[in-house]
């Protein structure tokens, strides 16, 4: 987390952070197939995001926080209630056992809260999770275990070779819980029909 910028989105700069990145054709790496992922941070050191659509298997959140001792097992219907809809995001392969936890900016933690973009903020801290847990955590949020990282320029090529679609993100897709239709959703936002782009030979 130290080396990301907590500045605003520049326009101008091409950087991309606030919006998101579309898994093209064009992507060799299977791990990413079908992805979408929201940029959190991206310089010229390289870029952060967090796939939003895609589960960790056998993993809920109420099973996570009961695992973790922030709530005890007793609470677990309680915390099926609560956070029983919230899904466990498969965040990407870097750091694939610690959370992060993109949510709406009614919530903040000093010096651990990282303002995004349109609303969205990320913060990594257990705090957040024991907020959730309570009943006291942002209106809106999705945990994720790891990340997808990019060095310096890494980004760009791959963008340049087809990998990604960089396109607006839509606050409202990155919290809807249903994981299967985003890639899709995502497509049609920005014009293009899944159909077309799935019988693509590799481009875009």
């Amino acid at each position: 987390m130290t080396a990301m910028s907590t500045s605003r989105p520049d326009e101008a700069s091409g950087y991309l952070d606030g919006q998101f990145l579309l898994a093209m054709p064009g992507m060799t790496d299977a791990r990413f197939a079908r992805s979408l992922i929201y940029v959190c941070a991206h310089s010229a050191d390289g870029a952060m995001g967090i796939i939003v659509n895609k589960a960790v298997t056998d993993l809920s959140m109420p099973d996570l926080l009961v695992q973790l001792d922030i709530a005890p097992e007793a609470d677990a219907i309680r915390l099926r209630e609560r956070v029983g809809h919230m899904p466990v995001l498969m965040g990407g392969p870097v750091e694939g056992k610690r959370g992060f936890v993109l949510h709406s900016d009614d919530f903040h933690i000093d010096q651990s809260t990282l303002p995004i973009d349109d609303g969205i903020c990320l913060t990594a801290t257990v705090e957040i999770l024991r907020a959730i847990a309570s009943g006291e955590g942002p209106a809106s949020a999705v945990l994720a275990l790891g990340y997808a990282g990019w060095q310096a320029g890494q980004l760009e090529s791959e963008i340049l070779a087809n990998g990604w679609l960089n396109c607006p993100a839509d606050p409202e897709l990155i919290f809807n819980p249903s994981l299967d239709a985003k890639y899709d959703r995502a497509l049609r936002m920005n014009g293009i029909e899944p159909a077309m782009l799935s019988a693509s030979s590799g481009r875009a």
